[in-house]
């Protein structure tokens, strides 16, 4: 009895799912747009985006213009963005923001056109550019609505966004030091204190800006080694105002050290 349940249950799913399908290619088919504008409804009601798109794709072409045309669009950008098409969603919810400035849907379409992007970041190993244009539309929806209740989470978004960057930046003003290309570590790690002046590693970056220096110096030939052991010197008194007492100044005070005995030596 168990078994032909069951197997019953399953033609009947079968021929339900079936007949679901047929009707569905029906209404792609037909030119009764008012019944397709219904079943497109119904399906995106129901999350079933895979198949509410190419009917609310259509729509969107033949209504243009008309007076159904603002909603039928904007369920239309959800689709893409649901189906995770962030590229064209973002270019769908900026379009629907264009077209339809005086919507009261308009803030969220440009809202929803920078989150695309926020979402499209990758991993910050890989190329930011992304990121940097999540930023720019971030900013400019900050800049063109101050007082919306998203402005909070455009922020935070920001905030994550440049964290990536940081973070990308200092691995590779690292990856410099490592190489043993110190000129190049120093200009890295310089430029990525003034892009991001409130960074949490700032004692880490100037402790390997002072390594750099020394090495550089240590590595140079005759005639710079001097002017290069007292510019270590300065670098080690600007990391101490700053960062005594503080887990790196032991480090930063050994290389003082031996910069100040190295530069004494060239001195006398």
């Amino acid at each position: 009895m168990t078994k032909r349940y069951l197997f019953v249950l399953v033609f009947i799913v079968s021929c339900l799912v079936f007949a679901g399908c047929s009707n569905y290619q029906k209404v792609l088919k037909s030119t009764d747009y008012s019944l397709k504008r219904k079943t497109a409804l119904e399906l995106y009601q129901k999350k079933d985006y895979q198949r509410a798109y190419p009917l609310l794709e259509e729509l969107v072409a033949i209504t243009r213009g008309t007076s159904g045309a603002e909603d039928l669009y904007f369920y239309y950008c959800y689709c893409n963005y649901y189906l995770d098409d962030l590229i064209s969603a973002a270019y769908h919810f900026e379009q629907f923001a264009k077209t339809y400035p005086a919507s009261d849907k308009s803030e969220e379409a440009s809202y929803m056109h920078a989150y695309c992007y926020f979402l499209g970041s990758p991993d910050y190993t890989l190329d930011q550019s992304n990121s940097i244009k999540a930023i720019e539309q971030l900013q400019i929806f900050i800049n063109k609505y101050p007082n919306s209740p998203r402005v909070g989470q455009c922020n935070e978004h920001i905030d994550l966004l440049r964290s990536k960057l940081e973070k990308k930046e200092f691995d590779l003003a690292m990856l410099y030091f490592r190489m043993m290309d110190y000129k190049a570590s120093v200009i890295a790690l310089k430029n990525l204190l003034e892009s991001f002046p409130n960074t949490g590693s700032k004692d880490e970056i100037m402790l390997t800006i002072l390594k750099s220096n020394y090495l550089l110096a240590e590595n140079s030939v005759e005639s710079k080694k001097m002017e290069r052991y007292k510019l270590v010197i300065d670098d080690y008194n600007r990391f101490i105002d700053k960062f005594a007492p503080g887990k790196f100044a032991d480090q930063a005070k050994v290389v003082h050290e031996r910069a100040l005995n190295r530069y004494n030596e060239y001195k006398f």
